[in-house]
């Protein structure tokens, strides 16, 4: 026994090393959820400020072209350029969207990307009311090109009490 222990202990060793040196890497990059909650709050924040000049682009840029978009109330827009229209149109310079805290939750979807679920509320720009609420689910899609949301579902809509 002694004889093993003098032996295995070098591979002891370096098995306990590479082991902590893992986990030092992985704790130096950003999980899955706060990768997606910050490009959620980017996205977003361009959305709230898509009347500025650029900012309805910089908003597009966090879409895939072929994007789906599915509200229950608005209906389903099958791109991005109908979707941008939609938001121009309906949104920009009348309201913006916060989340709800604690309600975002993020799931892994092996070798692909993420979901993203969670509340959020609507505010009028004009009387700063926050009467809107809804539940979302986002489909993010990873690839070399960076994050991109694919499929956007927000329901549920309903007043904020």
């Amino acid at each position: 026994m002694n004889s093993f222990f003098c032996r295995g202990l070098p591979q002891v060793c370096t098995l306990l090393a590479c082991a902590a040196f893992s986990l030092q890497a992985d704790a130096a990059e950003p999980t899955l959820e706060a990768t997606i909650v910050a490009l959620d709050a980017k996205a977003f924040d361009a959305f709230n400020h898509c009347a500025e000049a650029g900012r309805l682009q910089e908003h597009a840029s966090y879409f895939a072209p072929d994007v789906e978009f599915y509200h229950d109330q608005g209906g389903v827009t099958w791109n991005r350029d109908a979707m941008l229209a939609n938001t121009q149109q309906h949104v920009c310079g009348k309201f913006r969207r916060e989340i709800v805290a604690g309600s975002q939750r993020v799931y892994p979807i092996q070798d692909f990307g993420a979901i993203e679920q969670g509340s959020h509320r609507f505010c009028h720009f004009d009387t700063g009311s926050c009467d809107g609420l809804a539940d979302f689910t986002i489909i993010w899609k990873q690839s070399p090109a960076g994050w991109h949301m694919t499929r956007v579902l927000s329901y549920g809509h309903r007043a904020n009490k």
